[in-house]
């Protein structure tokens, strides 16, 4: 990674937009295009259900039926073909389908004619995913190894496959692949007492290392409060937090961010908030640069360099914006797409 990055704007992903093109012309705007999540279009869109495809047992046509089985026939059978599959990286049998992303094959055009330095996409991160699905007994995926494991290896070949077509639209892209780990945020409360930071990391470990091993730079986006010290020592290349809520949180753990960035580690400032259609309207673009000035300059008083602050930082929306309206969303869009702006000609 190099300066061509510093204060470049990152979406984080879903867009609202119930058409298509309107969701693309978006995309097409920033320096560093990005894979766009429509659920008004389609529910698959979903971040959890849009990374199912391919894993054992599951069909795309029966999503409220399905449960994970170790004792299920079927199960058992597409088991012994995916692990085989993983060994030799099988990706287009993992590809995610047009049922699942209806923009996927946009976002390839625009990196096929824009040709940019980067492109941006994302998968579920597998402690969310590990959380969200259950065994035939309802019990969370994450208490179970065997299930931990075909969900990191599904969600590395998801990875994967994106990397590889990003690459085939344009050899000269280097693709961000982001973990998406909202539930990350619940690590520690009574609901996961029994697990444990080091299977976390392990986890988040894996992907990021395939990432990184195919040509890819891995991220990780959490939009709640995190003990950051876990996606730091997954050894993601970026980190990306909720810095409009959440940055106090955030520099709790000075020391280790200031260890992550002297490792060349960056962090993406979520800074354009998406909790509220009103805030974004009342909000202008120097109001977020003083808003990141003053969390930068809070990090140097806690001993870190301003200037390996400011070398190595972009800047998101907070989350998501499919929760916004259409208005919202372009709103915050377009803050994300001035303050990245205004940061470069500052600094």
């Amino acid at each position: 990674m190099n300066q061509k990055l510093k204060f470049q704007a990152l979406a984080i992903g879903s867009l609202p937009h119930k058409n298509i093109e309107d969701a693309v012309n978006i995309t097409k705007k920033y320096d560093i295009p990005f894979l766009p999540q429509l659920t008004n279009i389609s529910k698959n869109e979903d971040m959890i259900t849009q990374f199912l495809e391919g894993m054992p047992s599951f069909s795309i046509d029966n999503i409220e039926n399905f449960s994970l089985d170790l004792e299920n026939e079927e199960f058992l059978l597409n088991l012994e073909t995916f692990f085989e599959d993983y060994e030799i990286k099988n990706l287009e049998k993992y590809a995610i389908s047009e049922k699942c992303s209806c923009a996927f094959s946009e976002f390839e055009r625009i990196i096929q004619n824009k040709k940019p330095d980067y492109a941006k996409s994302q998968i579920v991160g597998p402690f969310t995913l590990s959380s969200a699905l259950n065994t035939k007994n309802g019990v969370p995926a994450i208490y179970d190894e065997t299930l931990r494991d075909i969900i990191v290896k599904l969600l590395t070949l998801k990875a994967l496959w994106q990397i590889k077509r990003i690459k085939e639209a344009n050899p000269g892209t280097t693709p961000i692949i982001f973990m998406d780990e909202p539930t990350i945020s619940q690590l520690g409360t009574s609901a996961y007492l029994t697990i444990t930071e080091a299977e976390v990391v392990a986890m988040l470990k894996e992907i990021s290392n395939a990432i990184k091993i195919y040509g890819g730079i891995s991220a990780i986006h959490c939009c709640g409060k995190c003990d950051w010290r876990i996606p730091i020592k997954s050894e993601v290349n970026i980190i990306n937090f909720d810095a409009y809520s959440f940055y106090n949180n955030f520099s709790i753990y000075y020391n280790e961010v200031r260890e992550f960035l002297n490792n060349n580690g960056k962090i993406a400032w979520g800074l354009v908030p998406t909790i509220d259609n009103s805030i974004l309207e009342k909000l202008t673009i120097e109001q977020l640069v003083d808003k990141f000035k003053n969390s930068v300059n809070d990090l140097t008083k806690k001993g870190i360099d301003e200037k390996l602050i400011l070398d190595n930082s972009l800047v998101t929306t907070s989350c998501g914006a499919g929760e916004l309206s259409i208005n919202g969303a372009e709103c915050a869009m377009n803050l994300l797409y001035g303050l990245s702006k205004k940061l470069r000609e500052i600094f």
